[in-house]
Formats: structure tokens, C-alpha cells, sequence
């Protein structure tokens, strides 16, 4: 019987001592900007995302193809953006104090991406936070046919090539997960560490429904309420999928997939390498983490390590908390990776072509 993989008791003083110092620099007037500064972020994505879709039907844009296709472009970005800063933050009840309100506005804006919101918190949350870049706990780095996204996956012939034509999968990522992802999720009874999940009817129906409500708002009301032709729609569609994927991907897979992050695995007893605050600075890689406009962009996933750290903060603390961080990482001799976010892309690749030779 396989062993349930387990942390280290913690020894360092690293995690107490960390808290105590975040305790003192998170005054309630911070809390205070901290959280007006999320609902400011949310009021103006959200009125963004609102204008970008009220515009496609502007008289203005039917004879203007480039206009059309921008208009997609920047409706998906926004949306991207509103799920990084305020589905993130709600996902984890650290928008609001008050639970239902963030269940709702995760699950409205959430959906509103053509993914499906339940199914995606369940892996974030009780699989990807629990055991972030350990193989058969992580949902994020389960085993893929195409992406080796670890060495102790099995290497597969076509992996001696991922480097050179990953980007091109990646250009398909957000289709893939709104077409064929939350529907083999939706089937899987085991998933990374979820064990005998099961979906009832009504759950299954969910998926449907809200799939066709994305394509309604996003393909067909444009279609019949607008003179653009068809073949615009579609075209810009699939142009704005194929920005936002590389910008979601590129964004989100450096923070724990490179060169410099761990993937730790479990000794005979189950045990991992790590306690489980040193597991989660060895497997996460920031960027810009103190930059208030990365901070503005990114929601907070360019400060990994804060955010695994303290996942119960709002995002918009981190650039507060993250120097404290990495000064009680190096005072307790634990790993803390920092790079610039083109310097991450590249080693991202270039993690990606080493899994390739070895």
C-alpha cells in the first residue's frame, strides 16, 4: 500500500517568526487600503469588461474588421485580469469577509470565462495548495501526454521536442480547458490526490449550460444583434483565445514551473523532503513581487511565495509582506527564488528542454 505522503515536522523558526513580522506591518489602516484597493480593482475591471462587450454591438464597428478583432482582444484580456484580481481573491474568501459574496462574484466572473468555477476550485484549492509540484498530488502538473512537466513524469518520445513546439500548444490552452478539459475533469473519478470524486447529473448539467451561456454571449448574440460579418466574429474569437492563452499561460506556469523551483518527492515512509513552509518557497518562483503595477496586473500570482505562504491575505498586501519574506528565507537558509518576468519565460523554456534530454 502506497504511503500518504506527509511534510517534515517543522523545526525553523522561519514560519513564527515570518507571522509575527507580518503581524506588525499589516496595521488595520493597511487591511483597511489593502481591501478598498480590491473592490477599486474589481469596480474598474469589471466596467472594463462591461464597456469592451457593450461596444461590440457599436454601429461603428461593423465595417471595421481590425476594430472588431481588438475589441475581442482587450475583452479578453480583461476578463483575465478580472480573474486574476478578484475570482483569486474570492476563491480563497479573502475578498470579503463575508463567504457569500464571494461565492457569488467567484462564481459569476469566474464562469463568465467559459470555465467551469466549482470544478476549478475544488483542484486549486484542496489539490494544487495542499501539494504544489508534488506528482500524483498536484491536479496542475498531473500527468500530461504532450507537456512533461516534471522528471519524475515518464518521458515520452515526443517530449525530446516540447521546448520547440509548446508554445503552440499553449497558443490553445484557454479552448482546450472551455472545450475538453472541464469535461474530462467532470468524468475523472481520481485526479492528483481527489479520490473517488463523484459528479451527480445536476453537476454534468451545470457544465453544459454555463458553456452554452459563454458562447451565447461571447458568439451568438453578436452574431444576430449585429451586422459584423460571421466570419469576423469567429476569426477575432479565436484571436482573442489565442492572446490570452499565451498571456495566461506565460504568467502563471513560471510561477512554479522552471529551473530554479523543486519538485519534491516523497521518501518509502511518504515523507517529503521539506517542512511545509520551506515547500512552498522551494516550489515557487516570483517576479516583480514588490512592483505595485505588477501587483495591479497580475493579482498578486508575481508574489508565489506570499501567496502560498498566506493564502488567507488579500493579493493586495503581498508587495508589503514579500520583502519580509525573503529576509526571513535567507535568515533561516531557506530557498527563495526571485527572477524578472522575461527572465522566468526563459527559464521556463528552458526547463521545459532539459525535461526533454533527460
Amino acid at each position: 500500500m502506497k504511503s500518504k505522503i506527509k511534510f517534515k515536522k517543522a523545526t525553523s523558526p522561519f514560519y513564527s517568526e515570518l507571522r509575527k513580522e507580518v503581524n506588525i506591518l499589516l496595521t488595520d489602516e493597511v487591511i483597511k487600503k489593502a481591501n478598498r484597493l480590491l473592490i477599486i480593482k474589481f469596480l474598474s475591471y469589471s466596467v472594463i469588461f462591461l464597456l469592451l462587450y457593450t461596444n461590440l454591438f457599436n454601429p461603428y464597428m461593423e465595417d471595421k474588421s481590425w476594430a472588431v478583432m481588438l475589441n475581442y482582444i482587450l475583452l479578453g484580456l480583461t476578463g483575465i485580469l478580472l480573474a486574476f484580481n478578484c475570482s483569486h481573491d474570492c476563491v480563497h474568501n479573502t475578498f470579503s469577509k463575508y463567504k457569500k459574496i464571494n461565492q457569488v462574484i467567484y462564481y459569476i466572473t469566474f464562469n463568465l470565462q467559459g470555465v467551469n468555477a466549482r470544478l476549478w476550485k475544488k483542484r486549486h484549492i484542496a489539490s494544487h495548495h495542499v501539494f504544489p509540484n508534488v506528482d500524483g498530488c498536484d491536479a496542475d502538473i498531473d500527468d500530461n501526454i504532450f507537456i512533461r512537466l516534471s522528471a519524475n513524469q515518464p518521458k515520452r518520445k515526443i517530449h525530446a521536442y516540447q521546448h520547440l513546439y509548446a508554445t503552440m500548444l499553449y497558443c490553445f490552452y484557454t479552448l482546450h480547458w472551455i472545450l475538453i478539459k472541464d469535461f474530462i475533469y467532470v468524468r475523472k473519478k481520481e485526479l492528483a490526490n481527489l479520490r473517488n470524486q463523484n459528479h451527480s447529473w445536476r453537476s454534468v448539467a451545470e457544465v453544459v449550460i454555463l458553456k452554452l451561456a459563454y458562447f451565447t454571449y461571447m458568439l451568438i448574440l453578436p452574431v444576430l444583434f449585429t451586422d459584423i460579418p460571421v466570419l469576423t466574429i469567429l476569426l477575432s474569437f479565436l484571436i482573442m483565445h489565442l492572446t490570452i492563452s499565451l498571456f495566461f499561460v506565460l504568467t502563471l506556469i513560471i510561477s512554479h514551473l522552471s529551473l530554479e523551483t523543486d519538485f519534491p518527492k516523497a521518501d518509502d515512509n511518504g515523507y517529503l523532503p521539506y517542512d511545509y513552509y520551506e515547500h512552498q518557497l522551494a516550489v515557487s518562483l516570483d517576479y516583480h513581487p514588490t512592483s505595485r503595477l505588477a501587483n495591479w496586473i497580475f493579482g498578486g500570482f508575481n508574489s508565489h511565495a506570499a501567496h502560498h505562504l498566506f493564502p488567507g491575505l488579500p493579493h493586495t498586501v503581498y508587495t508589503i509582506i514579500s520583502p519580509a519574506i525573503k529576509k526571513a528565507a535567507v535568515r533561516n537558509n531557506f530557498p527563495y527564488h526571485e527572477k524578472s518576468i522575461a527572465s522566468a519565460v526563459i527559464s521556463h523554456y528552458q526547463y521545459l528542454r532539459k525535461l526533454s534530454k533527460c
